[in-house]
């Protein structure tokens, strides 16, 4: 008998996880826990950026994240290479190489075999043993809804580091990989994707992101983030508000998987999806779009692609040097503007 694990979870992928606005929420509510001020603390989450990173002496520097999520895909092995992906992405758009990782696995082991979470576990060593990275254990809790991902860690010279705080103003976005998985993670769980639809999200969401670090180490970039579960323009908001800046975007020029439109137009929108349209709508114009290409602009991406703030001058070099370095997408979607800070104009 085929088990679809996408039938055993609430959400899937990274749509499953809270809101920007319910974990300010959240925070808001915790009491006793204030920033920390230690002065090796290059990155804390005072600027909601893609992973800690502190410095350990003045030529290197560790970057610590986690990620995991509840099943995208039916495939066991497929949602590990996934997940893996996902969560050394977070590595790699701080501008770091990823070098141990935890497994992190919550599994229901009444209804769900061993066997499964094997599979599962094979493709998250697949993807780390690709990226160099080194899975050195790991824990797991019996639980009703699989989840699965990694904490890791990684390194970067505190010189060379990333940020999504340092766009400055006329900076062009370039964005490496197509938006739209947040669909079709949609239509796969209602059943509705064809087979093509789920192969092109798998090639997608396990394209790591070391070759778009590669080419924007190569350039030199101002900023970078990883566009996942906020979708595009969350974390393009988070980037805004993070340097002080404002941002327009062209949705024409906007790399989407074919069919998503088509999809978003069949309902085919996830919940993680319309909390992203909730949350942004207050600091977007979004001019003559319709609520369909809005909530493609707000799609919760799973694994997506980085984004790049990079000056105007070296933005085609960057372009050519991605697509050199074979990305899946590469182009250029926006600026930045030093007009109305945190804000972003959505055309067509």
């Amino acid at each position: 008998m085929t088990v679809r694990l996408t039938e055993f979870s609430h959400g899937a992928g990274c749509a499953c996880k809270l809101s920007p606005a319910d974990l300010r929420t959240v925070m808001g509510l915790v009491q006793g826990f204030t920033p920390p001020t230690d002065p090796n603390l290059l990155v804390g989450f005072d600027k909601s950026d893609d992973a800690a990173v502190y410095k350990l002496r003045d030529d290197l520097a560790i970057v610590f994240t986690t990620d995991f999520f509840t099943p995208i895909v039916d495939d066991p092995f497929d949602w590990g290479r996934i997940a893996a992906t996902n969560a050394l992405s977070d590595i790699y758009a701080m501008g770091g190489s990823p070098l141990l990782a935890l497994n992190l696995v919550g599994w229901p082991r009444e209804t769900l075999g061993f066997d499964l979470l094997a599979q599962v576990l094979d493709g998250g060593a697949a993807v780390a043993k690709n990226a160099g990275c080194l899975i050195v254990g790991g824990h797991s809790i019996d639980d009703a809804e699989p989840k699965y991902g990694l904490a890791v860690i990684g390194t970067v010279h505190p010189d060379e580091l990333w940020s999504n705080a340092k766009a400055q103003p006329n900076d062009v976005l370039v964005l490496t990989k197509p938006i739209g998985l947040g669909v079709l993670s949609t239509a796969l769980k209602r059943g509705t994707s064809t087979l093509q639809h789920t192969q092109r999200a798998v090639e997608v969401m396990t394209e790591l992101n070391a070759g778009a670090r590669d080419a924007g180490i190569a350039i030199g970039v101002h900023a970078a983030t990883d566009v996942t579960g906020f979708g595009l323009l969350g974390h393009l908001r988070e980037m805004c508000a993070g340097s002080n800046v404002g941002a327009t975007i062209s949705l024409n020029n906007v790399p989407v998987i074919n069919g998503v439109a088509d999809l978003i137009s069949r309902g085919m929108v996830a919940g993680g999806t319309q909390r992203n349209h909730a949350f942004v709508s207050d600091s977007v114009d979004w001019t003559t779009l319709t609520l369909d290409e809005q909530y493609l602009l707000a799609d919760a991406q799973t694994s997506g692609g980085l984004l790049f703030a990079v000056s105007p001058a070296k933005a085609e070099k960057l372009v050519a040097e991605l697509n050199i370095r074979g990305t899946l997408a590469a182009q250029t979607i926006g600026t930045t503007t030093a007009e109305n800070p945190g804000r972003i104009t959505c055309t067509k």
